[in-house]
This record gives structure tokens, sequence and C-alpha cells, in this order.
């Protein structure tokens, strides 16, 4: 850790100035609209229609300040760690035998996609479930993601993020702790249990990335579920993975589109909450509430955050070890895979993972504490549940 850092902890309140705010609907009202092609729909992108609707409920019925109260209704801090900002939720349970958990989130995402998740975690007795395990919750901003942003260098990536997260809950006083993530949080929350292996308790992972090992014997025996979840990484590679590639080559470029027009930064993130989330929906606030979903942009839009998000998949994309042969994990980890965009194999995971719970289920997608948070809940009870502190 750099020797700069300030170890302190400080209380945190969100409290956007309303200059920005009467900015961000300005700049929605002067959006340059481009026109369709007649017949086409989501396979080209966002639809106009669609997006200029979504634009305008933003700027004239989204309320902000309500965001701003739900999440300031949770004690919230900042600290300095590596010489950068982080910001973080830090909610403890009143239960004695509580243990502690970070939830990290992904890309489109924030602490704010855990908020349905908090009281059942905490609290289970208060939310029906008196003899479920509860949890201390650390659910921290990713480093350059909204609140934690933006990052002041380069070098931030996911072995840099894990070794941060791993020093807020030291920092914190958690000898021995849980992870959970998705997207880029399964990538941290696995990199932390291999790299704090002698405080992590266990890792829970939904959209766990796998990759085929190679061996014979492993293709031929996938299932015919699996073979369909492997042609269909395959064809998210060909045909979805185009935003990735921009911003782990020229995040520079595509940051500034987005820092410059709310609505570019909307089509962007929206897009994907519709190809992720349960393909059984026709619209994304079908699968996510649509205030939920202008959170998450409204976030990044007022934190001026697109540049270091961008960073984050060309830190990833540069990181010459990332994909690197490594020995199998030892930590004991959990596995929920839901339905759209959940391409895990357990056969491959267990080649680099010490498995030993892995759900499935069919509904939910890419984002479930946000789509299905109840069985995110559950899972991740049913997995600590099993492991001895």
């Amino acid at each position: 850790m750099s020797s700069t850092d300030n170890t302190a902890i400080h209380p945190f309140r969100i409290d956007i100035p309303q200059a920005d705010l009467d900015e961000l609907r300005a700049r929605l009202t002067r959006t340059r609209w481009i026109d369709e092609v007649p017949g086409t729909g989501w396979e080209r992108g966002v639809p106009t229609a669609y997006l200029r609707e979504l634009a305008t409920y933003w700027a004239e019925k989204f309320d902000w300040r309500a965001v701003e109260s739900e999440l300031n209704a949770h004690p919230q801090f900042t600290t300095t760690i590596d010489g950068q900002h982080l910001h973080f939720l830090h909610i403890r349970s009143e239960r004695p035998d509580a243990t502690p958990l970070m939830l990290i989130h992904g890309w489109p995402g924030t602490p704010a996609d855990f908020l349905a998740m908090v009281g059942p975690l905490t609290d289970p007795a208060a939310h029906g479930d008196p003899d479920a395990p509860a949890f201390h919750l650390v659910i921290p901003t990713l480093p350059g993601h909204g609140f934690s942003g933006p990052l002041t260098e380069t070098g931030w990536d996911d072995g840099r993020i894990a070794a941060a997260l791993a020093e807020l809950m030291a920092r914190l006083g958690y000898r021995r702790y849980g992870v959970q993530g998705g997207d880029h949080g399964a990538f941290v929350a696995t990199r932390l249990g291999r790299d704090d292996a002698a405080h992590v308790l266990g890792v829970h992972a939904n959209a766990l990335v796998t990759f085929p090992s190679g061996d014979p014997a492993d293709m031929a025996a996938l299932t015919e579920t699996e073979r369909a979840r492997l042609a269909a990484m395959k064809q998210f590679q060909d045909s979805g993975s185009a935003y990735m590639n921009l911003a782990g080559s020229r995040p520079n470029t595509l940051a500034q589109l987005l820092a410059d027009s709310p609505a570019g930064q909307l089509g962007w993130i929206v897009e994907k909450y519709k190809e992720w989330t349960d393909s059984a929906h026709e619209l994304p606030e079908d699968a996510i509430d649509r205030d939920r979903i202008l959170t998450t942009v409204s976030i990044y839009w007022l934190t001026d955050t697109a540049r270091s998000v961008a960073n984050y998949y060309y830190e990833r994309f540069h990181d010459h070890t990332m994909f690197a042969p490594k020995p199998r994990g030892t930590v004991p980890t959990g596995v929920a895979v839901f339905t759209t965009a959940d391409f895990a194999i357990r056969r491959f995971a267990e080649k680099a993972h010490h498995i030993v719970h892995w759900s499935e289920f069919y509904s939910g997608g890419h984002f479930p504490a946000l789509e299905v948070p109840e069985l995110l809940t559950g899972d991740i009870r049913a997995f600590f549940a099993g492991l001895t502190r």
C-alpha cells in the first residue's frame, strides 16, 4: 500500500448539487436523436423511440432525491487505500453470530444493486426467517466507479482492487469474512479468495466466467445444457462483446462520448439491461424496476466516472497475468447460475476453484440482486450456512 495512505474512515452522505441535476435535465432536453430504419428493433441496438421515452422519464419524473434518501438511510463511509478514494456501505447486524460479508457489484452496477437484500441478510428474523444466518455487510463501490471515482492513476486491475478490498476488511477489523460478487464482482471475489485465503471464509459468485479446459474428455462429457451455454458464450464473444473490446482498447475515446451525453450514457447501459436480464422479459423494466435502472445511470453520470469505468476493461485486457495458468483455488466456493448471459459450467469451474456449492436457477439473469434478490439471498445463506467459521 502507498505510504501516503490516510487510514482514517470518514462518514459519508450523498448530496448532489442541484445545479448538477438541473444541468442533467437540460442536456437531456437538448439531445439530438437519431432516426430509425423502419422495421428494425433491438437487434441493432437500443431503439430510438424507446430510448427517447426513457430519457424523457429520466428528465421529468425520476426522483434523484428519493434515491439519495434511500442510500443515505444506510451508513456510508469513505477511506483512502493505495492512494485511491474508496466509498462503501457498512451495515452491521445486531446478531452476535453474524458473519462479515462483502458484496461486490459489477458493470453496470453500484452498491444500490443490493439494497433489497440488506434487510434479509442483516436481520433475517424481521424478514420471516429467524433461523437463517445473519451478516455484517460491507458493500464497496469499485475503485473508479461512482462515488469511489475517479481514478487518479493507472494500474487498477483485478489484483490491485482485490488487495484494496482486503485492506478495507482488515481496516474494519474483520479478520475472517465472506465475499460475494457477480460480473466484475465475480472476478474480484475469486481473486480475493486466492490472494487473501488466510482471511476469506468462502467465496460466492454469480455470472462466473469459466473457460473450456482443453481436455477432450471434458468436452465429450458436456451435457446438452452445458453445450448450449458454451454455444451462447461463443455467440456473445462473436456478436455481443463489442462494448468490452472498445472499452478495453480505447477507453478514453469511449469515455468522452459517454461523459458528454447523458442520453448516450443511458443507451450504453440500458442496452445491457435488455440483453442480459432474463430473456422471458420483453423490456428491461419488465425485469428490473425502471427507477433502479436510472439509479445506476444517474450515479455514473453525476460522478463523471465514464473514463474510470472504461479504464477497468483496459487494465484487465492489458494484465498479462489475468488468464495465465494459476494453482487451483483453495477457498470454499459457491456458484449460482441464472438464465440469460450466465455461461458457467461446473466441470470447468472445478479446474480453477474449490467448488463446494452449485445452484442452478431458471429465472433471473445477469443481475440477480436486482431481478430475483430473494433467490440470490437464499443461495448466499445456504452456502455460508454450510461453512465452518
